[in-house]
């Protein structure tokens, strides 16, 4: 027992075995010396090191001194030979098979065997507590239970003792206890199965938020780069032209003022030239001068104030129209926060042209050769297109779809009472909807369409992810690509008349709804 006391004090607390080259740190605990430089390495960079035993900071790498004479004592305990464990032989060193309850002692096979076989050796499985089988008044072995007491006695306490005349039951027939327990055991089994199920759940439940975590810090970081890119580059593009203007109005000025410098310079000469005129004596000379006329001339003098009026100013207007920029920056910002993670939306089969093939879980939508040979109803389109089955009429909603390169394709929504058959059926050919639109049939042209005007779109923004963003109230419903960061394509501005159904058409390559269709809080 003293030697495993001893042993226990000599574990390291780190790796909870016995010390190997153990170190000593300032603060007086030890460790192996693998053990801490391995936790010291993990604090590398930190602002500070910590005792893993105290937790005592420390602002540099703490040094380790090794410790003499607990290294030897370790060694030393770590020759002696553990104690045996377990229930062994009373006559030789090795692990006993039974244990007798009248001779209260522990035998091996080989001296089971010959050992007595009477009825009153009463063997069992091995235990140390021999002593609580037998009666504690007759020294007997405890072979009956009273109901009356709920005590297991012997022979001689029904004959003699106090339970004389209680209901007995040999231990045998009061094991029905035991399936009690058992009933027990099988209650506390099925709440021990349910409790870990419970903690699955939530340990899923947690990894599910951190990695929602990680991709909106991903998200929230590409957003602020993209916002802080878009507006250096709005501030270049505002310098640069207050700069211009800057420059041309201080051209049309120094062009001015070298004017009236030569203008200027012709007075001066004029002036003087009337002085000595003034300051002869001889009036012949004087009378003989050409007249100079109105030195003074009024149309000169408003002409060049027209000049100077005429130099302008900084064009405010056009730089307001540089800073309108901003506001799209400030939108795209504000409905990306408003955003939460989407739920569910499906294709309505109902709605689907025979033409158009839907996937059973209903996402995923593709022009097909083979009639689908469904009912002709009223709410059926033509050919192409597909509704899903619900309908927005307030709130924010999103929904994003992943477009195959192969596929001409619109997306967006649309009325329910949008016409079904003839011209004027698909995404944005009516007043009755509003879509994106892009594939080869447009010379992979991108448009937003609404009443058959369209509207040109960049090309040099990933297409192949798209979002469609619905605020009900406010009218707007708005298209975004899904890169890195997200770029925001169009708005469309409506008085919204009926509720919204999201809307696909596509022919060649396929439309698949890869996000659902999530209500965002007001």
């Amino acid at each position: 027992m003293a030697s495993a006391d001893l042993r226990q004090e000599l574990d390291c607390s780190i790796c909870l075995n016995i010390y190997t080259d153990p170190v000593t740190l300032r603060y007086g605990h030890n460790f192996c010396r693998v053990c801490i430089d391995r936790v010291l390495d993990t604090q590398e960079g930190s602002v500070v090191y910590t005792c893993p035993e105290c937790r005592a900071e420390c602002q540099e790498r703490p040094a380790l001194e090794k410790n003499r004479k607990l290294c030897n004592l370790a060694e030393c305990v770590r020759s002696i030979p553990e104690e045996k464990t377990g229930i062994f032989c009373i006559h030789s060193p090795v692990p006993a098979a039974k244990s007798c309850l009248y001779c209260e002692a522990s035998l091996c096979d080989n001296h089971l065997r010959v050992h007595s076989k009477s009825a009153e050796h009463v063997l069992s499985d091995t235990t140390t507590s021999l002593g609580n089988r037998k009666c504690s008044v007759h020294k007997k072995i405890l072979n009956y239970f009273s109901s009356e007491n709920a005590a297991c006695i012997s022979l001689s306490c029904c004959l003699i003792g106090k339970h004389r005349g209680h209901q007995m039951k040999s231990l045998d027939e009061a094991s029905d206890k035991k399936e009690k327990l058992r009933n027990v055991l099988q209650k506390l089994t099925i709440k021990k199965e349910e409790t870990e199920k419970r903690v699955q759940r939530l340990q899923e439940r947690r990894r599910e938020h951190q990695e929602k975590a990680s991709g909106a810090i991903k998200s929230f970081t590409a957003l602020f780069r993209d916002i802080r890119r878009q507006l250096e580059d709005l501030e270049k593009r505002v310098l640069s032209e207050i700069s211009r203007q800057e420059e041309s109005v201080s051209l049309s000025v120094s062009d001015l003022i070298q004017q009236l410098e030569i203008k200027k310079d012709e007075l001066s000469r004029k002036m003087r030239h009337i002085e000595e005129l003034c300051n002869m004596s001889d009036p012949v000379t004087v009378l003989q001068e050409p007249d100079t006329g109105d030195l003074c001339d009024t149309e000169d003098r408003e002409r060049h104030d027209e000049q100077v009026h005429g130099v302008g100013d900084l064009d405010v207007g056009l730089i307001s129209e540089t800073l309108h920029t901003l506001s799209n920056i400030i939108t795209s910002t504000n409905v990306f926060f408003y955003m939460q993670g989407p739920t569910d939306i499906l294709l309505d089969v109902n709605t689907a042209g025979n033409d158009t093939y839907i996937s059973d879980d209903r996402k995923t939508a593709f022009r097909t050769e083979k009639n689908q040979r469904r009912p002709d109803t009223p709410e059926r389109f033509q050919y192409y297109q597909v509704l899903s089955t619900r309908r927005f009429s307030s709130g924010r909603h999103y929904w994003e779809v992943e477009i195959s390169k192969l596929a001409n394709w619109r997306v967006g929504m649309c009325y329910p009472s949008i016409d079904r058959n003839g011209d004027q059926l698909h995404i944005g050919d009516n007043n009755k909807s509003w879509g994106l639109c892009g594939g080869s049939w447009y010379n992979n042209q991108y448009t937003a369409r609404h009443d058959r005007k369209r509207i040109r779109l960049p090309d040099n923004i990933p297409y192949d992810r798209v979002r469609i963003y619905l605020e009900y109230e406010a009218g707007q419903l708005s298209f975004y690509s899904l890169c890195d960061p997200i770029r925001h394509l169009h708005t469309f501005t409506a008085t919204f008349t009926e509720p919204l159904h999201a809307a696909l058409w596509v022919q060649g390559g396929f439309i698949k709804i890869s996000g659902g269709v999530s209500s965002c809080e007001k």
